[in-house]
């Protein structure tokens, strides 16, 4: 039997991206429950229907509140709050960005409530996303426009906990890659973001290097091969840089796991210098990495070895920031 907390607030909290989808039932800064799926809004763009996106969510949400039961939490939950692309027009509904610069007051007021019972009995707060630049955009603008849904609730937990200083910066690997910068308020200012986390894996699963390099997310990197990945698309591109992992499988030069840091490599060579070269990571603080499994570490040693501070954040410091980020923005509510 879980002993409940006097004065606890139960929430469900749901983070809703591009490729997965993860619940947490949490009573205070504890998480009772959890579950996730391989659905997100990508599956919503394919199928031209939010259907399957709302049916894994209805499931998710039964399932952490069956299990909160079975183990004996009786606390019932306040609401379901949400963030990530579960905003979007490709999610439940859209919630509008919010204009950078951007901190928990601003992301606390534009935070809107619906129903959707078809869903949940629960109300769900869906948390906004945050967008830099002038809107709208056109050609000659684009390039200094940005949005994110769903890190926006990260950097507040980030910043709660003491994880990120103002005036530094996050970046954040996952399905997309995004260097996020923080004034000297503790508020975003302005994003990048590349679509390099999905490159990757289509690159992995969908084109002719699929036979090359394994299907899955990698277990460790091989320095050696990540640096020559690096080095080849310094000196040809990112293309001709791909290329080379055929013709290293045709080789038989390596394994398949060398040539997936090779490629991994070239990848992250090619955000990296076009970062760099826009001064992204010329803030006073450090650079925080969330996300990415190995890759962090890979970018951590890259950029230090450039005298660019940074300090890669594991699973659990991420999980636990975001789950106080949706905590904070929920007691920041009617402020």
């Amino acid at each position: 039997m879980i002993n409940e907390v006097a004065g606890e607030t139960c929430l469900v909290c749901v983070d809703a991206g591009t490729t997965h989808t993860r619940v947490w039932l949490t009573a205070g800064d504890r998480v009772i429950a959890r579950a996730r799926a391989n659905v997100g809004v990508r599956d919503t763009a394919r199928d031209g229907t939010s259907e399957r996106l709302r049916a894994v969510l209805r499931m998710l949400i039964d399932e952490v509140r069956g299990n909160a039961r079975k183990i004996g939490s009786g606390q019932s939950p306040e609401c379901v709050i949400a963030a990530g692309m579960i905003t979007s027009p490709l999610g439940l509904a859209e919630v509008p960005h919010v204009p950078t610069p951007a901190g928990l007051k601003e992301l606390a007021a534009a935070t809107r409530q619906y129903g959707f019972p078809e869903i949940t009995d629960l109300p769900i707060l869906l948390i906004p996303g945050a967008r830099s630049g002038p809107r709208p955009c056109d050609q000659e603008t684009v390039g200094t426009t940005d949005v994110m849904r769903g890190e926006e609730t990260l950097l507040i937990g980030l910043h709660a906990l003491g994880l990120i200083a103002p005036r530094s910066t996050l970046l954040n690997l996952g399905s997309h890659w995004k260097v996020i910068e923080f004034d000297e308020r503790a508020r975003i200012a302005s994003s990048v973001t590349s679509m390099t986390g999905e490159l990757i894996h289509t690159a992995q699963t969908q084109t002719i290097l699929a036979g090359s390099v394994p299907q899955a997310r990698p277990g460790m990197i091989d320095q050696t091969w990540l640096e020559a990945g690096m080095r080849e698309q310094r000196r040809s591109g990112l293309a001709r840089a791909l290329f080379c992992v055929r013709l290293l499988e045709q080789g038989s030069d390596g394994s398949a796991e060398q040539r997936l840091s090779f490629l991994i490599g070239a990848f992250l060579a090619s955000d990296m210098d076009a970062m760099v070269s826009r001064g992204l990571f010329d803030s006073a603080g450090k650079i925080v990495i969330a996300g990415g499994g190995v890759i962090a570490e890979a970018w951590r040693r890259a950029l230090t070895q450039n005298s660019m501070p940074a300090i890669a954040l594991n699973d659990s410091e991420v999980e636990n920031a975001l789950l106080t980020g949706f905590r904070s923005i929920f007691s920041a509510l009617g402020q």
